[in-house]
């Protein structure tokens, strides 16, 4: 069912944790099978150089967040933004179809982290 990658990042997720002072966190959450899960950034230089995830569901939701983090860990901004649902199943070396939609929160946790630092960024900038 699950590849041999899934299996690796579920028992042995990588990132795993939060962080105090992100500067961008994105919390995304499945309401059909419960899954949920936050995406914590620091970035330096538009750069992403620390990320960590914290996430309630699955096997493959923890397998999927761990995979986003390695994918997205020292990438510019908008090279992580370019990282697809795709991606992180790749990644993975695939998912079982039914379990699709945990590498489409991960990537979407990304994705909402990167807005947040966008929109605080924004915020700092329009208050000097």
């Amino acid at each position: 069912m699950y590849s041999d990658k899934v299996l690796e990042h579920f028992k042995n997720p990588r990132n795993m944790g939060e962080i105090p002072d992100a500067d961008g966190i994105g919390t995304v959450g499945n309401p059909v099978c419960g899954d949920m899960m936050t995406i914590y950034i620091k970035v330096s230089d538009d750069r992403i150089e620390d990320i960590k995830f914290k996430t309630f569901g699955c096997g493959a939701a923890v397998a999927t967040s761990s995979m986003v983090t390695e994918l997205a860990k020292g990438k510019t901004l908008e090279e992580a933004l370019k990282i697809t649902r795709k991606d992180v199943a790749d990644a993975l070396e695939g998912l079982p179809p039914v379990k699709m939609h945990c590498s489409n929160l991960a990537a979407d946790a990304l994705k909402a982290a990167i807005e947040d630092y966008y929109k605080k960024k924004r915020t700092r900038e329009g208050s000097n």
